[in-house]
């Protein structure tokens, strides 16, 4: 166990000028924002105005406690950097976000399922306890023992039920590698059951799947492991000379279509195995400034390829607010199959992201089977990332909004750090919001933005005419570009890279 006494003290500085803050704010009767630095979320965020809080100087690793097998955490500590610091007690996480740049605070309040959820669920059901600034003011401990409902309703909503300052991680012991195994499929139908089939399996680790087309996918499953093989050296994608992932495993069962094939990635490679590239996004960059694409192209351009410069592209960019499709929608697996064909007819986006996922007893904000829908099975998120197919704002809002309906009548949910265009109606019946409004009044958050306020997307407002100027191709990705690589070369970069272990 680690823990400095002028870490402690600092903590408690910081958070004690972050009551102060929002106590003025409840005294004045304000709404207010959290500034906290960095985000992986693929909405278009309010970045600009006084009524903010910043919680950006919460960002150190308190304690690690071998004996415990947890760590205590502020907000703003990226998962690169959390794996690396209980990596040298021989630990890691239950469920690491297959992103580096993305915060443990993040990951709690904005809902994470990853290849291991569904053994553990989202990341949020790994935290044992929270401390959290209430919108008075008021510093609170959270727990299953203590202000449970608060504690179960803060997770996934997006940072309005308070300001959450610290977090104690659930963690179990650490292996060398991950003895990664690719299943060919040959259909939709074939990759639902086969994940299925592989989530009553506990020995597994790691499960999740890739759909590169209607007729071709790979289930992909990992075990923790340090054995080694003779002759066959670990597998790496983080070099610029490696291969992005997902085009690896679509190699692997286009030369093997009928048989598994199976090697070691190192533990880290293998965390954020899709990080170069951003699981398969960045692609859609090169089709947008009509580049080529491929293993020279994306050899030259890898240092803007990992997915914290990337998200620095897309937010300045506006790209997504237009263009890009994201979303990410769990459901009960039986259902999965109609939701993918009808994402086939509505916007043939490939690949696609399986995630099978144990869900979040009710009541939340985060995804779990509707009632009467089987409260305890397995959900299946299904991650569609890509270009729309039009170049209409108007019929863009409508593709994302039909798939939104379809979710709804298949008894899905959404999670919400993506595109919601639901309008306030529609949200609050999918949505508790009688328990989620009594949590409010509770806890005096009301002043606080509500989670539909935070997430709704802009429906019918005109866009401004520096949205517009940017929606003119290429000058919105062009600018993206150059905020891009303003970042990459930055001494703020320089010194994430340098305490990452990849």
């Amino acid at each position: 166990m680690f823990v400095t006494e002028k870490l402690r003290t600092q903590h408690d500085r910081t958070v004690e000028e972050i009551s102060t803050a929002v106590s003025k704010f409840h005294q004045r009767g304000q709404k207010f924002r959290i500034r906290h630095g960095s985000t992986n979320s693929t909405r278009q965020t309010a970045t600009k105005g006084k009524h903010f809080v910043d919680t950006g100087p919460l960002s150190s690793i308190l304690e690690v406690d071998k004996d415990r097998q947890t760590c205590l955490v502020e907000p703003n500590v990226p998962m690169d950097h959390l794996v690396k610091s209980t990596l040298a007690h021989g630990l890691v996480p239950l469920v690491v976000m297959e992103f580096p740049g993305i915060t443990v605070g993040g990951g709690f309040s904005g809902t994470s399922a990853e290849s291991s959820s569904f053994k553990y669920g989202v990341f949020e059901r790994t935290i044992n306890y929270i401390e959290i600034v209430l919108a008075n003011g008021e510093i609170a401990h959270c727990s299953e023992d203590e202000h449970q409902d608060l504690f179960h309703g803060a997770a996934g909503a997006m940072g309005t039920l308070g300001v959450v300052t610290l977090l104690e991680v659930q963690l179990r012991p650490a292996k060398s590698y991950v003895e990664t195994s690719y299943h060919p499929v040959t259909s939709i139908a074939e990759a639902i059951e086969t994940m299925k089939n592989f989530t009553a399996d506990m020995s597994i680790d790691y499960l999740d799947g890739i759909l590169f087309t209607q007729n071709q996918g790979a289930i992909i499953v990992g075990r923790l492991t340090d054995s080694t093989k003779e002759n066959e050296p670990p597998r790496t994608f983080s070099k610029a000379k490696d291969p992005w992932f997902y085009l690896h495993a679509q190699e692997i069962i286009h030369s093997q279509p009928n048989a598994t094939s199976t090697e070691l990635l190192p533990l880290v490679e293998y965390l954020f195995r899709y990080d170069r590239g951003a699981f398969w996004a960045a692609r859609w960059a090169f089709d947008y400034f009509k580049t080529p694409f491929n293993s020279l192209t994306r050899r030259l351009l890898d240092s803007l390829m990992h997915t914290r410069v990337l998200y620095k592209a897309q937010d300045a960019s506006s790209l997504s607010a237009t263009y890009y499709i994201a979303q990410d929608l769990s459901l009960l697996f039986p259902h999965s199959g109609d939701l993918i064909n009808h994402c086939t007819q509505t916007c043939n986006i490939w690949p696609l992201w399986l995630c099978p996922l144990k869900p979040t007893p009710h009541p939340t904000i985060n995804p779990f089977p509707a009632s009467g829908h089987g409260a305890s099975e397995l959900l299946l998120n299904v991650g569609i990332w890509g270009p729309a197919p039009t170049k209409r704002r108007s019929e863009f809002v409508a593709i994302n909004r039909d798939l939104e309906a379809k979710l709804s009548v298949l008894g899905g949910m959404k999670a919400l750090y993506a595109h919601t265009f639901y309008s306030e109606s529609e949200f609050w019946k999918i949505y508790d919001r009688q328990w989620y409004d009594a949590l409010r009044e509770k806890y005096g958050a009301t002043s606080l933005p509500s989670v539909y306020e935070k997430v709704k997307g802009d429906l019918g407002a005109k866009r401004g005419i520096r949205d517009r100027v940017l929606d003119v191709r290429p000058l919105g990705g062009a600018y993206g570009v150059l905020k891009a690589v303003r970042y990459r070369y930055s001494d703020e970069y320089r010194q994430i890279r340098r305490a990452s272990p990849t």
